[in-house]
C-alpha cells in the first residue's frame, strides 16, 4: 500500500512537471525538446526578458543600464563577442560620481602608506617617460556579475550575465613604479583612492577604496594604466588613469586613479570591511544571516563562460546546424576546454577553443550545432580551466551579496 502511495506520488510530480512544460512549451510558441531533463527550479531562458535600451554618455544606447546614480550599465550578452570589447559598449560599474573636470597636464599619482621607503608623486608624463610600457589584453568582471539569479534575492545591482568585458589595456608595471618608490619588507597590501566624490557631495567621505595583496600588485599583467583598446580610456571606466589587475574583481582596478597606499596591513579603505565584496568563509544556507567576522575577502575569479553568438531567441531551420560562439575565462593560467549541451546538461559536446593573447584575457570558442528535431531547445556552455575548476551547471554557493556567479550560461534557441 505504501509503494502504491509513493509510486502516485511519482508519477503526480512527474505529471505536474510534464504539465508546467507544456504550458511554457505553449508560451513559447514550440515543444520543449529534453523536457524531462530541465533541472526544477529554473525557467527556460526563452520566456524571461530582454534589456532596456537608454542613452549614456560616451557608451552606445545599447548597454542596459541598471541606474544612473551611480552610473551602472551592462552589456547585453551578444553584444561581447568580439575579441576586444569596443570602449563604447564596455560595461560600467561606478561607486561614486566621477570627476567633473579632468586636466590631464596637472593629474599626478602619489605613492604613500607604512610600507613606502620614499613618498613620491608621479604626473602621467613621467609615468611614460620613466617606464617602460606593457599591453596586455585583459578582461575586467564585477564581482556581482550574474547577482540577478540568486535566490533568495541579493542586494545590489541586479546584473544579469554582462558586467563583464576584455579590452586591451596600456601602461607601465604597477612591479616596476613599486620598486621605483620603494618598498619595506612588512608590505602586504596595496590600496587606492580616486578622484571620484562620494554620492553625498561630502568630499571627507570615499565612495570606494579598495586594493590587493602586495603579491597580487607585483604580477607582471597588473597595470597602472592610461590607454584602452588603442584610445584613451572612457570617462566613465576611470580616465586619464586607473588601475588593473586581472582574474580578481573589477572593483580592485580603482578608477580615476591618484594615490596608492602601501601597508603593513590589509587595506581597510571604503568597500574593504563589512560585508563588501566578501563571501561567507563557509558554506551557508540559502539566506541565512552572516557576521561580518565571517566572511572572507574575494579575491581570485571564477572560471567563466558566455555565449556570445547567436542572440538568445534564435530560429533555424532543422535543416541547418548553428553555429556558436563565445567568450570564456579564468583567474589561473588559461582555459583547457569549453563544451555545450543542448539537452540541459545531461549529454555535452567539446567545442574549439582558441588560444589567448596572455594570461587573463578571454579566449574565444566555437562549435556547430545538429539538433535532432524541431521544437525548443537551450545551448549551455560550461569552461574548465587549466587547474581544473569547472563552471556549476546552475547557480553555485548562496551568499548575502550575490557574488561569484559562475553558472552555465544558456541561450533559447527554436528548430522550425
Amino acid at each position: 500500500m505504501e509503494n502504491n502511495k509513493n509510486k502516485n506520488i511519482v508519477i503526480r510530480r512527474d505529471f505536474l512537471k510534464s504539465s508546467i512544460m507544456t504550458s511554457i512549451g505553449l508560451l513559447i510558441g514550440t515543444n520543449i525538446v529534453f523536457a524531462s531533463n530541465f533541472p526544477k527550479g529554473l525557467l527556460p531562458i526563452g520566456v524571461l526578458d530582454g534589456t532596456l535600451p537608454s542613452g549614456l554618455i560616451g557608451k552606445s544606447d545599447k548597454l542596459t543600464i541598471l541606474n544612473d546614480r551611480p552610473v551602472n550599465a551592462e552589456t547585453p550578452a551578444h553584444l561581447l563577442n568580439d575579441d576586444l570589447t569596443p570602449n563604447n559598449l564596455f560595461f560600467v560599474r561606478n561607486n561614486g560620481l566621477p570627476p567633473n573636470k579632468v586636466d590631464v597636464n596637472k593629474w599626478s599619482l602619489t605613492f604613500e602608506g607604512e610600507s613606502v621607503k620614499n613618498k613620491k608623486t608621479f604626473s602621467i608624463e613621467d609615468l611614460k617617460s620613466k617606464f617602460k610600457h606593457y599591453t596586455y589584453n585583459i578582461v575586467l568582471e564585477c564581482g556581482g556579475n550574474g547577482r540577478s539569479e540568486f535566490n533568495p534575492p541579493a542586494k545590489g545591482n541586479q546584473w544579469s550575465t554582462g558586467a563583464v568585458g576584455c579590452a586591451s589595456w596600456t601602461g607601465v608595471r604597477l612591479a616596476d613604479v613599486l620598486n621605483d618608490v620603494g618598498i619595506k619588507s612588512d608590505a602586504v597590501y596595496i590600496g587606492y583612492y580616486g578622484e571620484d566624490t562620494h554620492l553625498s557631495g561630502d568630499p571627507k567621505k570615499e565612495p570606494i577604496s579598495r586594493g590587493v595583496p602586495i603579491s597580487k600588485a607585483m604580477e607582471e599583467e597588473s597595470l597602472i594604466v592610461w590607454g584602452m583598446n588603442g584610445e584613451d580610456i572612457p570617462m566613465l571606466n576611470g580616465y586619464p588613469l586607473r588601475l588593473i589587475f586581472g582574474g580578481y574583481p573589477a572593483s580592485c582596478s580603482g578608477k580615476w586613479l591618484s594615490n596608492i597606499v602601501v601597508r603593513n596591513k590589509v587595506h581597510d579603505g571604503q568597500k574593504m570591511i563589512g560585508q563588501a565584496y566578501r563571501i561567507p568563509c563557509k558554506s551557508v544556507a540559502p539566506g541565512a544571516k552572516v557576521k561580518d567576522e565571517d566572511m572572507c575577502i574575494i579575491e581570485r575569479m571564477p572560471v567563466k563562460s558566455l555565449i556570445t553568438y547567436p542572440k538568445t531567441g534564435a530560429t533555424i531551420s532543422l535543416n541547418d546546424k548553428l553555429p556558436i560562439q563565445g567568450q570564456a575565462w579564468t583567474s589561473s593560467d588559461h582555459i583547457e576546454s569549453v563544451d555545450y549541451s543542448i539537452d540541459f546538461g545531461v549529454t555535452w559536446y567539446p567545442c574549439k577553443v582558441e588560444l589567448s593573447k596572455n594570461k587573463f584575457a578571454w579566449q574565444r570558442f566555437s562549435a556547430s550545432i545538429a539538433f535532432p528535431e524541431m521544437g525548443y531547445y537551450e545551448v549551455w556552455a560550461r569552461a574548465t580551466d587549466s587547474e581544473g575548476k569547472i563552471q556549476p551547471i546552475i547557480l553555485p554557493g548562496w551568499n548575502p551579496k550575490g557574488y561569484l556567479n559562475n553558472a552555465c550560461h544558456r541561450i533559447a534557441i527554436k528548430v522550425q
